[in-house]
């Protein structure tokens, strides 16, 4: 018998980078994600196979169940999946100790270069096997804030904190009557969340800073008019450009947008969220961006 875990993608709305520093952020869970399957084998050998969306094999390995060692071809994604099991073990030291080897096949639903939560899903899948706290495993190998494990762990829209390096979310209401004027529009730009991550934290800002990007999530959650949302997604842009000193996404792609554009995540590279027309996908399309999502088409039902 088999066993399988799923965990679901995630987009950070608000609080790009700021929730490093304790800024209240809104999240969302996505419709996208990944699964693994794990069955048991005779002998001491985990092999492991990921499918992308198209279900192509892209890691493939093969390691020894008692000390992890690789018995295949190194590859980054290897090395990288090595450090997380080897990272679950140390957690909880029962976990691959038994006698008998284990198959495992992942599987997610979504372009992995797309940012939507392909680690963070699978850290997320990896340490519901290994019976461990998913943000001990994602601090173990990485700097991020968390947010993108509190989605994996949530039905709906989350407002996500860190309170004393401690992560601290509850689910919230969040689909506006305008959801139908939301778009999320891939940029495929990607940029690297640690490099980004280590980029901000050069950068000096003060609470004030933080105050005001918590103020503009819960005024966003809160918001009724689709006026005042673009308006205070304009505003959470422009705080963010003062203080990465980048210029906004819609000033460099989409000036001549009816609408306000955010970023999402890392700031400029993956996804972008729009406010505009109920036609906006053809602009984008028009623009060279073919990957358009509504807001129905992307937020996981709740």
């Amino acid at each position: 018998m088999s066993l399988v875990f799923k965990s679901h993608g995630k987009l950070l709305l608000t609080g790009e980078y700021f929730v490093l520093k304790g800024a209240q952020s809104l999240c969302i869970p996505t419709k996208f994600f990944q699964t693994l399957k794990i069955e048991k084998l005779k002998e001491n050998i985990l092999i492991w196979r990921s499918f992308d969306y198209k279900n192509k094999i892209w890691i493939e390995a093969k390691l020894n169940t008692l000390d992890l060692e690789i018995l295949t071809t190194e590859t980054a994604e290897i090395l990288y999946l090595q450090k997380l099991l080897y990272n679950a073990k140390k957690i909880n030291s029962d976990f691959l100790k038994s006698s008998h080897g284990y198959s495992v096949e992942s599987n997610m639903n979504f372009n992995r270069f797309w940012g939507l939560g392909s680690s963070s899903s699978l850290i997320n899948n990896i340490s519901n096997w290994a019976n461990i706290s998913s943000f001990d495993l994602l601090w173990s190998v990485s700097k991020g804030s968390g947010y993108d494990i509190a989605c994996s762990l949530s039905n709906g829209p989350i407002i996500y904190k860190l309170v004393n390096k401690k992560p601290v979310y509850n689910q919230v209401v969040f689909k506006p009557k305008f959801h139908e004027n939301i778009f999320f529009v891939y940029l495929n730009k990607k940029q690297k969340t640690e490099d980004e991550v280590n980029y901000f934290n050069k950068i000096k800002s003060d609470k004030k800073i933080t105050d005001t990007i918590s103020s503009i999530t819960q005024k966003i959650i809160e918001c009724k008019k689709f006026e005042s949302f673009k308006k205070l997604i304009f505003e959470h842009e422009k705080v963010l450009s003062i203080q990465l000193k980048k210029k906004m996404v819609k000033d460099i792609f989409f000036d001549d947008y009816e609408g306000e554009i955010k970023s999402l995540g890392a700031w400029g590279g993956d996804f972008i969220m729009a406010a505009g027309p109920k036609n906006s996908k053809k602009y984008f399309n028009e623009k060279g961006f073919k990957t358009v999502f509504s807001f129905n088409d992307m937020l996981k039902d709740y």
